[in-house]
């Protein structure tokens, strides 16, 4: 029997939406009004940022089995921010507070300044009807 490969792992999803955040950051920062695409874009950055936190645990079983302890809680430390970020713009963005989504937007592209995304990217427009996603939860 040969091995099983999984190719949609959580850590190649964790850095498509870290990619999708980013651009959506980038998008976010263009937006002239609180328009609907606005509302959109804050809604995704909070939806990709729960689903970062959710796989965290997941990525890291796999060193705690071999005993990577170290490199498991640096792991876990580098990302402990995309939870209580991702609560507090799901919050900011149901309450329509759009000078916290601004701020929050800013502290979060701090975290993923070193996420490149290029001007040909094939990520498309991952955002729309997040608002709309984030409403029926």
């Amino acid at each position: 029997m040969s091995r099983i490969i999984n190719i949609e792992s959580v850590g190649k999803q964790r850095t498509q939406l870290t990619k999708a955040v980013a651009l959506a950051l980038r998008e976010l920062s263009r937006q002239t009004s609180t328009g609907t695409e606005a509302q959109d874009l804050a809604a995704f950055i909070a939806i990709a940022l729960e689903t970062i936190a959710a796989g965290i645990d997941s990525s890291v079983a796999a060193w705690e089995k071999r005993g990577y302890w170290v490199k498991a809680d640096r792991f876990r430390m580098d990302w402990a921010w995309a939870a209580p970020m991702a609560s507090q713009m799901d919050a900011a963005v149901k309450a329509g507070d759009w000078p916290n989504i601004a701020l929050l937007a800013a502290r979060i592209a701090s975290h993923l300044g070193r996420v490149l995304v290029s001007d040909h990217h094939r990520l498309g427009k991952p955002w729309r009807g997040a608002f709309e996603r984030m409403k029926a939860e």
